[in-house]
């Protein structure tokens, strides 16, 4: 068995997680959502939605049968809906190609939507016992720190070498957990000591064989992407109220906040009144400006105007992708983070917009 496995073995027992939700049991669907929802999210952030899902959703069955704005619903909150989307995409294609079974290699695993490599890996390792590394972001950073691996880890070069070394590290034998054991140290270690800002160091089971930390570079591994200035858009969101309701429209199934439901959107500039009326069939009130919400993508940053709007003539064609709603109630929809955000601030807290909907 390779060092950094012993060692890491040794060290889970005492001091490794042994008692979230997802642990201790061999079901594929429950560790394929546990690994899905911990992509770019934390654990304790993830820990009540996992709960909660699979008190709906328990089977992959009953997740393939749910209505998709069900589910995205029981996702609103937890952000790149994406993944949301791709589990209920996968969970049809295991329904119908794979009788309800989950596919048990990772050749198959990864061709599921929203899958990789590393994804597709962990969940063979605790499903299914099989030897395979991992490569997640928390066991890049421990790996190029024990290795001294410069680079930025995202670059092709670099990525290959750390997938080398993690399948070189892996432990030689199949008794029975030792595989399980280690990989969840790894990730266990790589969240709560070899972190990003603050690692500590002195109580690291591998810092007596770690290039970063016997060079006293730690914090120089791994490198950090080349960064570039995000740029900015805006946008403006119609909140339009009619009978104490606000008309929230589903996006489209793809893209930005795909399939949730938001208010019309407007392009900075144009027109509220004339768009109302032109494109919804609505007459409207001069608009209130609400509180801009910023918010930031992975690739951009948004700032959102709102413009509070009474509806005071309405010949609005109801069409399946518009729903009238009662802000307390689009809560328990799915919606994105910030029109969440939105709502909260302005409907359930702020006394300007509570005496505009007692006006209406």
């Amino acid at each position: 068995m390779s060092s950094i496995a012993t060692q890491l073995i040794h060290w889970h027992r005492k001091h490794g997680r042994h008692h979230l939700p997802w642990q201790g049991n061999r079901d594929p669907y429950a560790i394929w959502l546990s690994e899905i929802m911990l992509q770019q999210t934390q654990v304790n952030t993830v820990i009540p939605y996992y709960v909660r899902f699979m008190q709906e959703f328990p089977t992959i069955s009953s997740l393939a049968q749910a209505p998709l704005d069900t589910m995205l619903a029981l996702w609103s909150g937890l952000g790149y809906y994406s993944r949301a989307r791709n589990l209920h995409r996968s969970a049809h294609i295991i329904m119908q190609d794979y009788q309800g079974q989950f596919p048990d290699t990772r050749e198959l695993i990864q061709r599921l939507p929203g899958i990789g490599r590393s994804t597709a890996a962990a969940i063979t390792i605790f499903a299914y016992g099989k030897r395979d590394a991992i490569l997640d972001g928390n066991v890049k950073r421990v790996l190029a720190r024990y290795f001294g691996i410069a680079g930025y880890p995202g670059e092709s070069k670099i990525q290959n070498l750390l997938w080398e070394k993690a399948e070189e590290s892996l432990p030689a034998n199949y008794r029975e957990g030792r595989i399980e054991t280690y990989t969840q140290a790894l990730m266990d270690l790589g969240a709560t000591v070899c972190s990003r800002h603050t690692p500590l160091c002195t109580t690291c089971p591998l810092q007596q064989h770690c290039v970063a930390y016997k060079e006293n570079r730690v914090a120089q591994f791994p490198a950090v992407k080349p960064r570039k200035p995000l740029p900015k858009k805006e946008t403006v969101f119609l909140i339009l109220m009619h009978q104490q309701k606000l008309l929230f429209e589903k996006r489209p199934p793809s893209g930005i906040w795909g399939a949730l439901w938001c208010p019309p959107e407007i392009e900075a500039g144009v027109d509220a009144a004339i768009y109302c009326q032109h494109h919804l069939g609505m007459k409207v009130q001069s608009p209130i400006e609400l509180p801009t919400i910023d918010h930031q993508f992975t690739h951009y940053k948004l700032r959102i105007h709102s413009q509070l709007l009474k509806v005071v003539s309405n010949n609005h064609v109801q069409q399946n992708q518009f729903i009238w709603i009662k802000p307390s109630d689009a809560l328990e929809q799915a919606i994105p983070a910030p029109v969440r955000k939105l709502l909260k601030q302005n409907f359930l807290s702020d006394d300007r917009a509570h005496q505009y909907l007692s006006s209406n």
